[in-house]
């Protein structure tokens, strides 16, 4: 990714929506809303490892993630106060307006 790339995120889970399995979804929305471009790119890096996932499944805290010259107050008060609703918002966006079957993935660019 340049510097003269945007990049954004849209969640379209295929399983229930729950605290307990969203932790990475809410973790990266909050790190987009929250961090500068060079602790984003550190962060989402480390926190779509295999391990990260097993581990927060396990019940690790996200804080524990958290890297160097990341604005710690600021993402852990953002993350703890994010609902659900922005990822129920993102599902239903990805399965009736993009047209996607839960779960599936896809690749948009210019909004298409």
């Amino acid at each position: 990714i340049s510097s003269h790339t945007r990049v954004g995120i849209l969640n379209n889970p295929s399983s229930k929506i729950k605290e307990d399995n969203t932790a990475i979804a809410r973790g990266i929305l909050t790190a987009f809303l929250t961090q500068n471009n060079s602790t984003l790119k550190s962060f989402l890096s480390k926190l779509i490892k295999e391990e990260t996932a097993k581990s927060l499944a396990a019940g690790t805290k996200i804080a524990k993630f958290l890297i160097p010259g990341m604005d710690d107050n600021t993402f852990e008060k953002k993350y703890n106060t994010l609902g659900l609703d922005l990822i129920k918002t993102h599902q239903m966006f990805c399965q009736e307006v993009l047209k996607l079957l839960p779960g599936q993935m896809a690749v948009m660019s210019n909004g298409r």
